[in-house]
């Protein structure tokens, strides 16, 4: 499988990062274990969580995701064959934070939970404005010149920021951001394609997209507003996307679908791999099934006119 380079790091991954905010939420610890073995033993290694992950879920305080992955490493003996990404900065109760204190402390509480030495990608989840880029940078590389983190991304942060940042990190020598998570797949195209791929293209940024099946909406299986009723968890976002441009888009899906005999998810992951400064779209699965779709989405290749149909679709 040829992996893509995270930037200018040197560090390349398999293209699909497993997406950990299921872990302690819609996935119990035995199940994530099956899970997260049959993603490694599928030859993929990046592995994305937060510090957060689940907070939101009744009674978790945030750490869930991160307990359990660790929990596996240890159990698993992987360490060396995967490529762990989490995050800081989330608002874990008193607000969004990115203060080099708060993100030191919080790093060596990922790291306690993920039982490792080191993280390889540390992100800035949320960013709040009124912490200098230079302190959080600061923060970045006390924790790179210890060995606890080998290289860092950002998330959810303004292209200004993103620019401030690079910009800082070039004339203090601080670690770059060589990464972005941005939200991005076949019908959330505006947002990451006007305002942020063209940063990431000049400065050799990869992008490591979220909500890469928009949340469930782009695998077809809602259709319609009892569709989105029998899903607790992801039904209530996946109706924002039941208007005439979702269908257009499901109608090309199912057309691509048919023509390489698999399925919706698959094509719109193949799709998101075919743009440019794309490492690896994230996604989530809640079984074996679920994650042999998202593999074999990796594994397809769209020809000229495929990728054609798709884009007018979802043209926005």
């Amino acid at each position: 499988m040829e992996k893509r380079l995270l930037g200018k790091s040197g560090l390349a991954v398999a293209p699909l990062a497993f997406g950990g905010n299921v872990f302690g939420w819609s996935v119990d610890e035995a199940t994530s274990f099956v899970l997260l073995d049959h993603f490694v033993n599928a030859g993929f290694d990046l592995i994305d969580t937060a510090n957060v992950y689940s907070k939101w879920v009744p009674g978790n305080k945030g750490g869930e995701s991160e307990t359990i992955i660790g929990n596996w490493i240890k159990a698993s003996g992987k360490r060396d064959k995967i490529v762990v990404a989490t995050k800081v900065g989330a608002d874990m109760g008193d607000g969004i934070n990115v203060t080099k204190a708060y993100i030191i402390k919080e790093a060596e509480a990922s790291l306690k939970r993920l039982q490792t030495d080191y993280i390889d990608l540390y992100q800035t989840h949320y960013d709040n404005e009124a912490t200098p880029v230079e302190e959080t940078l600061s923060a970045y590389e006390q924790l790179v010149k210890e060995g606890k983190v080998r290289i860092i991304g950002t998330s959810n942060m303004s292209p200004k920021r993103i620019l401030d940042s690079l910009k800082a990190s070039e004339t203090h020598h601080y670690p770059r951001y060589e990464t972005l998570q941005p939200e991005y797949n076949l019908y959330d195209r505006k947002g990451y394609e006007e305002k942020y791929a063209s940063i990431c293209v000049q400065n050799n940024i990869s992008a490591i997209t979220y909500y890469s099946l928009a949340s469930g909406f782009l695998t077809g299986k809602y259709r319609s507003k009892e569709d989105i009723a029998k899903s607790k968890a992801r039904g209530q976002k996946a109706a924002g996307y039941l208007d005439e441009r979702g269908m257009r888009i499901l109608n090309a899906l199912d057309q691509v679908t048919a023509q390489y005999n698999t399925t919706q998810g698959s094509v719109a992951l193949a799709w998101l791999l075919t743009r440019p400064t794309v490492a690896a779209p994230i996604a989530s699965a809640t079984n074996t099934r679920q994650l042999e779709e998202l593999i074999a989405g990796v594994q397809l290749n769209l020809n000229a006119e495929a990728i054609e149909l798709l884009d007018n679709a979802s043209a926005y």
